[in-house]
């Protein structure tokens, strides 16, 4: 023990090894705090580790993105415009065929009213007879069409019809009106034809 005290060191030791010891230590945090430029990236970086509050404003701007590395998840709801309509898309599949529809019961209803043969000239102003008559059809029914016809129809007669007019009650066609000319020399019957539908 005696021999082990006559070899203590001397003050002067002791503040050159604490001196010695706080210069290492000092190098040590400064090489810890001193990276190299880039040398931290995603790998050396836990997820999450970097969040909005540790970025400064306006620290990561668009030179700093990765062309086309951001999609539309990155980015809030609305903030992206519109882009251009694009062209229409190609004309799809003719869908199944309907059921037949059904026609309801359909009624001719008729009537004729008996037009002179007027002078019988040709081409003469004034020398036709007319005639005219009307048809309607029965209550619940709708008129959708009509026709006529003479009862003296020899090729060469000069009869002919002067108008056919729909005949509206409530908004609704519930018949037809018609007019005949005749100037053929002979008496003939100007007949009305409705077609009156039940649906």
């Amino acid at each position: 023990m005696q021999r082990l005290l006559r070899h203590r060191p001397s003050p002067a030791m002791v503040v050159a090894c604490v001196a010695l010891i706080v210069a290492l230590g000092g190098t040590g945090v400064a090489a810890v705090n001193a990276l190299a430029p880039n040398s931290v990236g995603p790998v050396q970086l836990k997820a999450g580790a970097v969040t909005k509050p540790k970025l400064r404003n306006n620290a990561v701007t668009g030179v700093k993105v990765l062309n086309h590395s951001l999609t539309a998840v990155d980015f809030v709801a609305g903030s992206l415009p519109r882009g251009p309509v694009g062209p229409a898309g190609p004309a799809g599949a003719a869908g199944p065929a309907g059921p037949a529809g059904t026609v309801g019961p359909i009624t001719v209803r008729q009537d004729g009213v008996v037009v002179a043969g007027g002078t019988g000239a040709q081409v003469q102003d004034g020398a036709y007879s007319t005639g005219t008559v009307s048809v309607n059809c029965n209550p619940g029914e709708k008129a959708i069409s009509a026709g006529t016809g003479w009862s003296d129809d020899a090729a060469g007669r000069e009869l002919w019809v002067q108008r056919i007019t729909p005949v509206v009650t409530n908004g609704a066609v519930t018949g037809y009106r018609g007019t005949g000319g005749n100037d053929s020399g002979n008496t003939s019957t100007f007949t009305l034809y409705v077609l009156c539908y039940t649906g």
